[in-house]
């Protein structure tokens, strides 16, 4: 009687055993894939909220240009470098190659 019980117990414990490691290791939601996860959520959490800060900062351009037609020729010729026909535009950069205004 006794080692029936310890049997059945042991049967369990193995079952158990196997089952936690097949979920563990094995399975395709296994612990390491959860961890990279975990981290990928948190890395697109932050690109979200760049992305989020740039577009108030867009909207916040475009109503201040949107008004004003001489607003969005300046923004134009700045911000895309657009030019007129027949017009020659020059761009003068510092040391590391960036435009001095910005």
């Amino acid at each position: 009687m006794k080692n029936l019980l310890l049997h059945k117990y042991r049967f369990y414990t193995f079952t158990f055993a196997g089952l936690l490691a097949w979920m563990l290791f094995f399975d395709v939601n296994d612990v390491w894939t959860q961890i990279k996860m975990y981290r990928e959520l948190g890395r697109l959490e932050d690109e979200k909220k760049y992305y989020v800060q740039k577009i108030k900062e867009v909207e916040k351009e475009r109503i201040e240009v949107m008004g004003n037609k001489k607003l969005v020729e300046k923004f134009a010729r700045e911000k895309y470098l657009m030019k007129k026909p027949k017009e020659e535009i020059f761009v003068i950069v510092d040391e590391d190659n960036q435009p001095l205004e910005k």
